[in-house]
């Protein structure tokens, strides 16, 4: 049996890839637009951005540096040019997959940045794994100008989780609602009847105000004889007498007449109240 050559023996110690394989290779080069790694082949891997991450302002000489060992996944054993080309988002994606599910069936709160604002929603990425934000599970209140949530960091919860379709949804709107509910049975324990409280005045209709009183929305009618132009000139805090009924917010305004309109800068002109 004739001995091996140096070549033959270095070749039977590489090892043998496959497509869909998960290796670990080490950085030796790193560009902007791609890394190249030694994956124990005898040919480099290669790694583009396109298959590093979805955000596409990334430059991978932030990311990495020669000498960083990560572990990717086999796309092509041979690129057309003797390379092996890899991939790392997929394989991010393979595990933010069971991360979502983990998170969907556990009712897990999740925290991502906002990567894109489109006309429907708000598109934010999660372990590889892009999750759509309907503009109605944005906020509780109707808002037309999402392009505020560019760029922050904004927290919510998995409402669909379709893997096969790779549909996810994301929900804001019910942690807010959530979030207020807890405020409002703060205020309920704090609060009793005979309290005089204030409140910011938020916006003003033709037929009363809404008052903002801890995150608790009121609105106010307004008694007849007062204008609203009156009502808008005169007030921007308001002092209210609460009591609890039925969990119901309720305000009895009346009571405080005489005290409010004796008082410079506040307005008694408002009758009665309920939460909304």
């Amino acid at each position: 049996m004739s001995e091996l050559t140096f070549e033959q023996m270095l070749e039977e110690s590489l090892k043998t890839i496959h497509a869909g394989e998960v290796v670990e290779g080490t950085v030796i080069d790193v560009k902007p637009e791609e890394i190249i790694l030694n994956i124990g082949y005898k040919s480099d891997g290669i790694l583009t951005k396109n298959e590093y991450t979805n955000d596409s302002s990334v430059d991978l000489t932030t990311v990495a540096k020669v000498g960083d060992t990560m572990e990717v996944k086999v796309l092509k054993v041979n690129d057309g040019e003797g390379q092996v080309l890899l991939t790392y988002k997929r394989l991010a994606a393979d595990r933010g997959n069971k991360r979502i599910e983990e998170a969907f069936n556990n009712h897990e709160v999740l925290k991502a940045t906002v990567s894109q604002v489109l006309d429907g929603g708000l598109s934010v990425i999660v372990d590889e794994v892009r999750i759509f934000i309907p503009a109605s599970l944005v906020s509780d209140t109707y808002e037309k100008d999402l392009t505020k949530y560019a760029g922050q960091e904004i927290e919510f919860v998995i409402s669909e989780y379709n893997p096969k379709r790779r549909r996810y949804i994301g929900d804001r709107k019910q942690l807010i609602v959530a979030k207020k509910a807890e405020l409002q049975k703060e205020l309920f324990e704090k609060i009793k009847e005979g309290d005089i409280v204030e409140g910011v005045v938020k916006n003003v209709t033709d037929f009363g105000a809404f008052i903002d009183l801890a995150d608790c929305i009121l609105l106010c009618s307004i008694l007849p004889g007062v204008s609203i132009i009156e009502f808008q000139r005169q007030c921007d805090l308001i002092a209210v007498d609460l009591f609890d009924q039925d969990f119901q917010l309720i305000a009895n305004l009346e009571y405080l007449l005489g005290m409010l309109n004796s008082a410079p800068g506040h307005l008694g002109n408002v009758k009665q109240s309920v939460c909304s």
